[in-house]
């Protein structure tokens, strides 16, 4: 019966014996202190004088039905997408797979032993899809992103005014659940109260026109209010005293927006403040969005607060948190692929 472990530490056990061996050790003590038998000592210094006889030996275990060939193959059908095989989308499962293995390849595996497959020889990781609008028009966001925001940096810079990108969310009292860590089969229980108590927030992150330096600025609403353009409004003036000078703000085009007639009056009396929409269905472009993903899919997860208090004291010590730290920031204006890198 082959020991346990690797056919690396396997080898290097046997080359320990053989120089203990060689230096006078006795054959006995040899095994004694590396849990061998005693003949396997002299087994193996007899080997130590072929080349390679003691070298590693690995196990390959029996060949698999899937050749190199046909998983190269298999790679290939499945860049094409589910959909081009006959699904609904182009989400690959364990189980599409492994019925696109039998249809091919007239190979039936197990769904897990095909997600094997995919992890160890094929290097695929397991992924949560990314949603896109189907409204969302790709060779529009290419050209805004190429040609219309060159042209707002350009204008902004030229005018010393704060690059700023804006964005409202909201904070569920009933908490977001991620996947955390517990023995098999005993699933961890986040006791939490099932209210749909909420509080609403405006943040965005500003850049600098000297240094290009970032930094945050969030309003929390009161309890179980909706954002509306006259919060708007009061978080623009509240920011005006904090960052006086020229502004060119990026937001997307809600109606609470650049088309409520309060946020167009505010800025007829404010001409120093551009506005500029990003293109429609596209939160991946407004480095802002990260903010929220980032606190509440990643610091606040499994937040169970016993009330709006406990979580709006939450949110205010995540969000400081992020404020103080530039080099965050920094990673959200450079991950949404703006020609703007910071």
């Amino acid at each position: 019966m082959r020991p346990p472990g690797t056919a690396a530490e396997l080898e290097r056990r046997r080359r320990q014996a053989v120089a203990r061996y060689a230096a006078g050790e006795s054959p006995t003590t040899i095994a004694r202190v590396l849990g061998v038998d005693r003949g396997s000592v002299h087994r193996w210094a007899r080997l130590a004088s072929a080349p390679n006889g003691l070298a590693a030996k690995p196990q390959h275990g029996p060949k698999p039905l899937l050749s190199d060939d046909q998983l190269q193959a298999l790679e290939a059908l499945l860049l094409q997408g589910a959909h081009q095989h006959g699904w609904p989308n182009q989400l690959w499962t364990a189980a599409r797979v492994a019925t696109l293995i039998q249809r091919h390849f007239h190979i039936d595996y197990h769904p897990e032993h095909v997600r094997k497959i995919l992890k160890q020889r094929l290097g695929w990781t397991s992924q949560k899809p990314r949603r896109k609008a189907r409204e969302r028009d790709d060779k529009e966001v290419e050209r805004w992103k190429d040609d219309e925001f060159r042209r707002i940096l350009r204008e902004a810079w030229a005018r010393s005014a704060y690059l700023i990108f804006l964005d409202e969310s909201g904070f569920m009292l009933t908490p977001t659940v991620r996947r955390s860590l517990a023995p098999r089969g005993l699933p961890p229980v986040l006791s939490c109260w099932d209210r749909r108590d909420r509080i609403s927030a405006i943040s965005c992150i500003t850049v600098s026109p000297h240094v290009a330096r970032p930094n945050l600025f969030f309003e929390l609403l009161a309890d179980n209010e909706t954002v509306h353009a006259v919060d708007i409004v009061a978080y623009l003036n509240a920011l005006k005293r904090q960052l006086p000078g020229p502004w060119t703000i990026v937001w997307d085009r809600s109606n609470i927006h650049s088309k409520s007639k309060l946020v167009k009056a505010w800025l007829a009396e404010h001409p120093e403040v551009v506005v500029e929409d990003f293109p429609g269905y596209t939160p991946d472009l407004n480095p802002d969005e990260l903010v929220w993903s980032w606190s509440k899919y990643g610091r606040l997860s499994n937040l169970a607060a016993s009330d709006t208090e406990e979580l709006r004291d939450w949110i205010t010590d995540t969000l400081c948190d992020l404020k103080s730290d530039r080099v965050m920031l920094r990673s959200f204006i450079n991950h949404v692929n703006l020609p703007l890198q910071l």
